[in-house]
This record gives structure tokens, C-alpha cells and sequence, in this order.
């Protein structure tokens, strides 16, 4: 396709006192007439910029506006083009020099990202810290890394739950081996986890509902806390997940927890852990994931399985899948008159940047 510009004629050109090609006004003209009479006469330069569309069997004349825009995207197509091949020849640059000199004279670039850009928290676990060490060994779950404790959870709803609540209720206890599940009916929360404490529950899980949907998760270590408060969204019912294996599950899972960096990102780590065995039975192949990014906890569950003679592996979902947000932490075990909050999310206050992260 070529592109070629029209001629103004002499008559019309010689009653404009600018260039109708380049669109240049003196500036004392500019200054003589008004501001209307000048757009006036920009959108007639516009109208005088025709040009002529040849293509193989078929010609088009267009101008104006369109051709405009036809000009700005050729030289738009042509500038990412150039930016493309400079990117290549740098690439292959680096390459050349990482063959030549090995990886240290050149190392490998890592992508700018938000994560990677997060804003300095005081907070930072740091490994081998000694004053870490020493509040890891003598916090609530303590007991249960020292292997003095095992894993007893116990699952309940809120009151008057529907049935999405209890299916996910009954996909938590397939995931958490051990765990028990009953019917809250009516009874306070408050006496519940006194109850639990009774029968030497190790935690509570109490999946919150609202408009017939599940829309949180209260998760609480017993017998001294804390207690914390999850936001849930985004969840799938291993029904809603194609192709989820749906079949039954044995075994301790082995858990995965990712990018938990900060004391408070510890603590829900911690909490995590306490629901499930430290002994990992390796046969079944099981693996809960609970993945940390941007303060968001992503939960998964699979299993995965050997292809082509155990060179290849593969994964396998199990469901379900949502994911959750901490919205506050409580100090000791759950009480709404009076309790102390370690940690409350306010967002106007505390979401100054989108590049700080509390986990």
C-alpha cells in the first residue's frame, strides 16, 4: 500500500495565512484573531490533508482526520518495531558476554515488580535472628513444633449455615486429616471455643457465611489464641474446578507455605501449620499450599504424580480453591467485649502505598 499526499490548490492555500501540510500559524496572527477563528482554521487544514490509498485493485481517497490517525499509527508501528530490534540486539549482548565471561560479569536481569519494589517494614523476619528464635520458641505454638502437642481441629459453621457453607466445610475436612466437623446450631461462639477447649481441641475453624454464601473464615489456636480473621472470596467447589480429581484422599499432606516475610506473616504461617501433622506421609502425594502475594493467601490442594518412567512430574487439583485475607488479629482465644487486637486492617489509614505489604 502506498500513501500519497494530495495538493492543495494555490487558491485555497493562499487564503490561509499558515502552512495547511504543517499546520504552522505566525504568531501574530495568532495574536490578532480569536481563539474560535483559530480552531476554525486547524480543522479546515485538517480538512484540506486528503491523501490517496493505492492498493492492488483498488483505489480510496480519505483525508482529514483518518488520515491523521493513519500517520500517527505508521509512526507508532514503526517505533515499536525499532524498540523491538534494540531490545533483541541488547539480549543478545548479554547473552554473548554471559558465554565469553561467565554468569558474574553479567548476571541475569530480574523483572521490576511490585513485589519486588515493596516498601522497607521494620518487621522483616530475618534469618537465624536471635530475638526471632527466641519468640518463635516461646509463643502459642510452641508446643506443637516441639512435637508436644498433635493436631486436633474442629470445623464448624455459622449459625443456620446453608449448603455451600457445609460442602466447603466437608472439602476442609477432607484436606485437614483428623478433623472433626459439627453442627454449630445456635450456640455462642463464645461458649464454643470453651467447649473446644474442654474436649482438648487444638483449633477451631468457623466458616462464616452471608446472603447464603461463604464470605469469611474466624480461625482460632487453642487454648491461648490468638484468634485471627479472614476475608474469603474467590471460591471453588471442587464441582466448579474442570477436570479436579474428586476421588478420596489418604495421608498426612506435606504443607507448602510461601513469601510470609513479616512477624505478623509468621504468626498466620504458624497458625497454618498448627492444623496439620508434622509427619508428611510421602506415598500419598499430597500437597496443601497456602501462597502469600500481596497479602493475599492462596489456598490449593493437589497431589502430584510421576510421568515417563519419573522424569516428569505432573499436578493434579484436588479442590477447593479460594483465597482469603487476614482483616484483624486477636490476642488469646476469640472475645468480642474484651479483647486486644495485635493487628486490625484499616485501609484509608494503613494503604498509603500500593507497594507496602503487611505479611
Amino acid at each position: 500500500m502506498t500513501i500519497k499526499r494530495a495538493k492543495a490548490t494555490t487558491a485555497v492555500a493562499s487564503l490561509l495565512p499558515f502552512d495547511p501540510i504543517k499546520g504552522t500559524l505566525p504568531g501574530a496572527y495568532c495574536s490578532c484573531v480569536g481563539p474560535l477563528v483559530v480552531r476554525r482554521l486547524r480543522a479546515f487544514r485538517l480538512a484540506l490533508r486528503w491523501v490517496r490509498l493505492e492498493m492492488p485493485g483498488n483505489k480510496l481517497t480519505v483525508g482529514g482526520r483518518k488520515f491523521v490517525r493513519a500517520e500517527r499509527a505508521q509512526k507508532a508501528k514503526t517505533t515499536k518495531a525499532e524498540k523491538r530490534k534494540a531490545k533483541k540486539q541488547r539480549a543478545e549482548e548479554r547473552r554473548r558476554i554471559r558465554e565469553e565471561h561467565g554468569l558474574e560479569a553479567c548476571p541475569v536481569q530480574q523483572p521490576r515488580t511490585i513485589e519486588s519494589t515493596r516498601e522497607f517494614d521494620e518487621t522483616f523476619v530475618q534469618p537465624e535472628d536471635p530475638e526471632d528464635v527466641l519468640e518463635e520458641n516461646t509463643d502459642e505454638f510452641a508446643s506443637y513444633f516441639q512435637l508436644a502437642s498433635r493436631p486436633k481441629v474442629l470445623l464448624t459453621t455459622s449459625p443456620k449455615a446453608k449448603l455451600v457453607s457445609w460442602k466447603l466445610c466437608h472439602q476442609l475436612r477432607r484436606c485437614i486429616p483428623g478433623a472433626r466437623m459439627v453442627s454449630r446450631k445456635s450456640v455462642p461462639l463464645k461458649k464454643l471455643v470453651d467447649s473446644a477447649k474442654g474436649e482438648g481441641f487444638t483449633d477451631l475453624l468457623i466458616v462464616h457465611e452471608d446472603n447464603r454464601q461463604p464470605n469469611g473464615v474466624v480461625l482460632c489456636h487453642l487454648p491461648d489464641g490468638p484468634t485471627a480473621y479472614f476475608k474469603l472470596q474467590n471460591l471453588k467447589l471442587p464441582s466448579e474446578i474442570k477436570g479436579c480429581e474428586r476421588g478420596r484422599v489418604f495421608g498426612n499432606p506435606e504443607l507448602v507455605l510461601n513469601n510470609f516475610s513479616t512477624r505478623l506473616g509468621h504468626t498466620v504461617a504458624r497458625m497454618f501449620a498448627c492444623l496439620f501433622p508434622q509427619s508428611p506421609h510421602f506415598r500419598g502425594r499430597r500437597v496443601v499450599t497456602f501462597h502469600c502475594q500481596r497479602d493475599y493467601i492462596f489456598f490449593r490442594h493437589h497431589w502430584y504424580e510421576f510421568k515417563k518412567n519419573g522424569t516428569k512430574a505432573a499436578l493434579q487439583e484436588l479442590g477447593p480453591r479460594f483465597t482469603l485475607r487476614l482483616k484483624a488479629m486477636q490476642k488469646g482465644t476469640f472475645d468480642p467485649k474484651f479483647g486486644q487486637y495485635e493487628w486490625i486492617l484499616k485501609r484509608h489509614e494503613m494503604e498509603t502505598s500500593r507497594r507496602r505489604f503487611f505479611l
